[in-house]
């Protein structure tokens, strides 16, 4: 007995020693840390059970039979984020660079699998050179494995990719079919084809980083929710993600409730929209004097920065929020800002988290570039996330409702189950200017009649009190009274029961 005890130690010893100590030394020496330090990172101390320490590769070409590492290139199992149950994968770059094998494709399946039978989520530490090569179509048919459980997992249990090394060619996908994914700068990148392919195809000269780096990822393409300085910050800040979110459909998300109470009206709010219409401010000061102790986890905060997105928390309880941004584009809604709602919208719908929109929206953007690159479709996108929704929403307009952009933004058609506006509030078919010379178009050559006729048109209509003779807004409210009063409608809410007529699925306009 003594001798397999020791037998034990010793093959355990040899897998957590991965592609062994100078691979090791030549991810630190990458400012990376290893698979396994990753992971004690994440997860409570002494919370991990390891799944498939000893499992190898089967591949025997091109000279693999001589290259078997216990564990072949990803750990797996589960352990505890705060208390709270979460399985993990996580590629070892120091074995084989993390290639996928179809050994290594099972075992990641295979914690999959067992998420969705106890209703956990799945977090995905993603540093790997791609498909084993020497696999041929096994591996491939390992990716496609992990799509799958993905696509079935999609709204059942919250998925999260954490991309910590490369990331490419059919890798990417398993990622982008994901719920959110953080990104590492300078160390992590993501892309369906390299640099060298991209030179040889479009003769373009491009860098890793520049082609599918951290930062064009959460500026540019928007594919990556936050990128983070190195491993340690993205670990620690995942870890304080996770507590935001439920363990999966069947639940709500956990209540955290707030340090130090202050309940008292903030009377500062009642000076935030300035006095004239067309001057900015910032809608993030809002976010935080209705959140508990101020805190907002920002998703996509350098991407489509017209709209603002994120979790925070109201008496405890996480809410999703979505708010228009006025100091960027005057808060007009585009094609990058209507599809990173819409996601937004769809993720908290799908795991029971409440919705508060802050409206400040003058309508969608015009141009040519907005209209050939389908802003119709891509807006109807919002609306449609919006109208499917079925938990909890409440809506605030601080400022500007506009046209076809009021009724997006989850209005009381909409289903908004509780509509506030501001005094401030221009809830109309366009702005007065507009709006009067459309409608007095033979008086344009007559500034003074305009002038009046704009006067008139704000006092009949750029108000909230229009909408509110119809019941489109339950209340006008004071701004410095917002929390109090979204808090109520939330607490009122908390068990609202809406169900969508019984349907295979709806046809979301992609």
């Amino acid at each position: 007995m003594q001798e397999i005890i020791e037998q034990l130690a010793a093959k355990r010893e040899l897998a957590r020693l991965g592609g062994g100590q100078k691979r090791i030394q030549a991810q630190h020496a990458k400012g990376k840390l290893t698979a396994r330090e990753r992971i004690e990172l994440l997860l409570d101390a002494g919370s991990f059970e390891e799944w498939d320490m000893f499992v190898e590769h089967r591949c025997n070409d091109f000279g693999m039979g001589d290259q078997t590492v216990p564990g072949d290139g990803v750990v797996t199992g589960y352990g505890m984020i705060n208390g709270r149950l979460v399985f993990v994968f996580s590629q070892d770059f120091t074995v084989l660079g993390g290639s996928l094998s179809e050994a290594h494709a099972e075992k990641i399946c295979k914690i999959m699998d067992q998420a969705l039978k106890v209703g956990a989520p799945v977090i995905g530490l993603n540093d790997s050179g791609g498909a084993r090569i020497q696999e041929g179509v096994a591996s491939l048919g390992g990716y496609a494995e992990i799509f799958q459980r993905n696509v079935t997992a999609s709204g059942v249990i919250p998925q999260i990719s954490l991309i910590m090394g490369p990331c490419a060619g059919g890798a990417v996908y398993s990622p982008a079919l994901t719920d959110f994914i953080f990104m590492v700068k300078d160390s992590s990148y993501m892309f369906v084809t390299g640099p060298e392919v991209v030179k040889t195809v479009t003769h373009e000269d491009v860098s890793a980083e520049e082609l599918g780096g951290a930062l064009t990822h959460s500026t540019v393409s928007g594919v990556c929710d936050l990128a983070f300085e190195n491993d340690v910050e993205a670990i620690m800040m995942l870890r304080r993600f996770f507590n935001y979110l439920p363990l999966s459909n069947r639940e709500k998300p956990p209540i955290v409730r707030s340090a130090k109470r202050n309940e008292e009206p903030d009377y500062s709010l009642d000076t935030l929209v300035p006095a004239n219409p067309n001057q900015p401010y910032d809608m993030h000061e809002l976010i935080r004097k209705i959140a508990d102790d101020g805190e907002f986890f920002e998703l996509q905060p350098d991407f489509a920065k017209n709209i603002i997105i994120g979790f925070a928390r109201m008496e405890g309880q996480t809410i999703g929020i979505v708010a228009n941004q006025p100091l960027v584009l005057a808060g007009c809604l585009d094609i990058k800002s209507s599809i990173k709602a819409a996601r937004f919208v769809r993720f908290c719908d799908a795991f029971n988290i409440s919705i508060v929109t802050l409206v400040d929206v003058p309508g969608f953007m015009p141009g040519t570039a907005q209209e050939y690159g389908g802003i119709i479709k891509h807006g109807a996108k919002l609306l449609y996330a919006y109208a499917d929704c079925t938990v909890p929403k409440v809506t605030l307009i601080t400022r500007k409702a506009y046209g076809g952009a009021y009724d997006v933004m989850a209005s009381k058609h909409l289903r908004g189950d509780v509509n506030f506006a501001w005094p401030s509030a221009e809830i109309a078919v366009m702005g007065p200017k507009g709006a009067v010379e459309i409608i007095f178009r033979e008086e344009k050559g007559d500034p003074n009649k305009i002038n009046a006729r704009e006067a008139e048109y704000k006092t009949k209509f750029a108000n909230p009190f229009v909408a509110g003779r119809r019941g489109y807004i339950d209340d006008v409210i004071l701004p410095h009274e917002s929390r109090k009063r979204i808090a109520r409608s939330l607490m009122m809410l908390k068990n609202k029961v809406l169900e969508n007529p019984t349907r295979k699925h709806g046809n979301i306009p992609l």
